[in-house]
């Protein structure tokens, strides 16, 4: 059984990655819908998995007539600090009502005998994510996705002037010499985690960490702000109504974001290669170029893009790390999920692009 809409579909649950159904379900019974009759029928209970993403699963919990979203960590991960389901679910609970984007956070379960590990639920957000073709019911020309293009960069914006202080989240991170421990940190975790030599990413790793930047003040970060991290409302596909996936969220620059969701804005122009591995649609006429989408961010932030060129190339280079810690569970036989059997040529992809942007010398 698959979800009823078109628009944002689950699929059955791939092999390997089964949830102990009568454990969830007996969890369910007795933290999210008690019984007050004996006699009362429990309601039934489908799960099936939302197929996109790379790290924490993500699955449809379809419990009686309500729509849950269950995430929890991926099995046999070695990287338990990228997993931490339960700060994920404290950022949902203290943002909601400072950015209504965020998905309502229900409950948070740290008893692993349940199914192996912690997890959360959330309420499922109805609606419209686009990945690489855009449904043609959804009536997106060249106009309406200029006005999508306008309302991605807002709602970055929009998230960056969040108060984190006053809703509860100075906790978060440690803003202070944030970009050199992104830079340092993320070239240990991909000699921790390579499998093959590739000259292009040790170039773009020595490079980063001789051009680091001085940065604006501190912002609340999603930390891997793209297009199929949004969902789109089904009735006016140029709104954006809910943001995913914030595992990775932290303080600290807000151009790191942004260079993040440069790095996933494939254009017309971009390579060939690079085309091939896009994961939206933000090829199509009508949509910004990355340079649009740092002036629109510059105006409506009044935050200096000088530095811009820096900010995708380390988007580049830490999608590349992901994609490298992702393909060396593969190899080590820890996940056997065939979609990881290509990432290490993505990862290839990836540091090439950075390289060929750092000898243009302009983003």
């Amino acid at each position: 059984m698959t979800s009823k809409s078109p628009l944002d579909p689950s699929s059955p649950v791939r092999s390997g990655e089964e949830l102990p159904l009568d454990s969830l379900r007996a969890y369910l019974l007795a933290n999210l819908a008690p019984h007050s009759a004996a006699s009362a029928e429990p309601p039934a209970l489908t799960v099936t998995q939302f197929p996109g993403g790379y790290s924490n699963l993500t699955y449809l919990v379809q419990w009686g007539d309500r729509e849950l979203v269950l995430r929890r960590p991926p099995f046999g991960s070695k990287v338990k600090s990228a997993h931490d389901m339960g700060r994920e679910f404290r950022i949902l609970s203290a943002l909601r009502p400072a950015f209504p984007q965020v998905p309502s956070a229900v409950l948070f379960c740290t008893d692993e005998a349940v199914m192996g590990a912690q997890f959360y639920l959330m309420e499922r957000i109805p609606g419209v994510i686009l990945r690489r073709h855009i449904p043609a019911e959804l009536g997106l020309g060249p106009s309406e996705l200029q006005t999508l293009c306008a309302a991605f960069v807002d709602t970055l914006v929009a998230l960056h002037g969040v108060d984190y202080a006053a809703i509860g989240l100075s906790e978060l991170g440690h803003p202070e010499g944030f970009v050199q421990r992104q830079v340092s940190g993320w070239s240990k975790r991909y000699r921790d985690a390579q499998t093959d030599e590739v000259q292009a990413i040790d170039e773009v790793m020595t490079w980063l960490a001789a051009h680091l930047p001085p940065s604006p003040p501190a912002t609340l970060i999603h930390n891997d702000y793209k297009l199929d991290n949004l969902v789109l409302d089904p009735h006016q596909p140029t709104r954006i109504i809910g943001v995913l996936d914030w595992e990775m969220a932290t303080l600290g620059d807000p151009l790191m974001d942004l260079g993040t969701a440069l790095c996933y804005w494939v254009e017309a122009g971009d390579p060939p290669e690079l085309q091939a591995a896009r994961f939206g649609p933000t090829t199509l006429p009508g949509c910004y170029t990355r340079a649009e989408l740092c002036a629109r961010y510059a105006e409506r932030s009044g935050r200096d893009l000088s530095h811009a060129l820096f900010y995708y190339c380390f988007g580049l280079f830490k999608t590349a790390v992901v994609v490298q810690q992702i393909y060396y569970r593969y190899k080590q036989g820890l996940t056997r999920d065939p979609r990881f059997a290509g990432l290490g040529q993505s990862l290839r992809i990836l540091a090439e692009q950075a390289r060929r942007q750092l000898d243009a010398d302009h983003l």
